[in-house]
């Protein structure tokens, strides 16, 4: 049957160019996935982690859970210690954002506490935001051009310290920040372990000033909190004596500060305190 296969052969051949013209004609959008613009490269996931990005840090989602007022609800010693590895997030006015892992807090616990703003029951016009409610900012000023940040808590005059922050985005804006801001050798280039190491160089690092006082941390648009990601284990918890509060007598040798052991970004190591918590 030479001629039936010859036919046979002609059709085959004839579709076959037809697959092969329609192959050749440019895809209209409807056609495939329309291609990615050449000024937004698509970036595969990173191998190692950056220069400035903390294991702490690390998320496979890539992003944090914003904490809400049930976070912040809380007795000032408790909300100290939960403190503890949760991530600080300031957006700037350009939209750039700045974070910071909480690594230092000092916990005060309101009229009874000498240490206190509120000691007494003091309520005064400049501290307000220690009687508001959990998760208020309550930003002061020292020596006259230093600010400092609290949380309120629990409790009426109840309110929690940030002491230190370990950088982890933004490092190199905090550096302009503290380089703008600080007083004294200005022209020295700061260290990152110095950015944040300290209730007033946080401040000066993340553009926090007296207009943040009494701001909600649970629903501000500029400054909040975002839950640390989970971890094998909890870091071990250093409870000791604050800082710098030598007029408060008996109190002042109250454990009420806590700071993650080992971290090179908290601002004052005790050596005695390490070694009772380690016993």
């Amino acid at each position: 049957m030479p001629a039936r296969s010859g036919a046979q052969f002609s059709r085959r051949m004839g579709q076959k160019k037809q697959r092969l013209a329609k192959a050749e004609q440019p895809h209209s959008p409807s056609d495939t996935a329309q291609a990615p613009c050449p000024k937004e490269p698509c970036l595969g996931p990173p191998t190692t982690l950056g220069p400035y990005r903390s294991i702490y840090f690390s998320s496979p989602k890539g992003h944090l859970t914003r904490l809400g007022l049930e976070f912040f609800d809380q007795p000032a010693v408790p909300l100290a210690r939960a403190f503890l590895g949760q991530v600080l997030v300031r957006r700037l006015p350009n939209g750039t954002e700045l974070r910071g892992r909480i690594v230092e807090t000092e916990a005060y616990l309101g009229p009874e506490d000498e240490a206190a703003h509120s000691r007494g029951g003091r309520q005064t016009p400049p501290q307000p935001g220690m009687f508001m409610k959990p998760g208020t900012l309550y930003v002061y000023i020292i020596y006259g051009m230093y600010f400092c940040m609290n949380i309120s808590s629990q409790g009426d005059g109840a309110c929690v310290l940030l002491r230190a922050l370990e950088p982890l985005e933004g490092l190199e804006t905090m550096r302009q920040l503290r380089s703008t801001l600080r007083k004294g050798t200005a022209s020295r280039v700061l260290k990152d372990r110095e950015l944040c190491s300290g209730p007033s160089k946080l401040c000066q690092a993340l553009a926090i000033n007296k207009s943040f006082d009494q701001r909600d941390l649970a629903q501000d648009e500029a400054i909040w909190l975002e839950r640390g990601p989970l971890e094998p284990s909890e870091p071990a918890v250093v409870t000791a004596a604050r800082v710098g509060i030598g007029y408060a007598g008996e109190w002042a040798r109250k454990p009420l500060r806590f700071y993650v052991r080992g971290s090179p970004w908290v601002s004052v190591v005790d050596r005695v305190a390490e070694q009772d918590t380690q016993a």
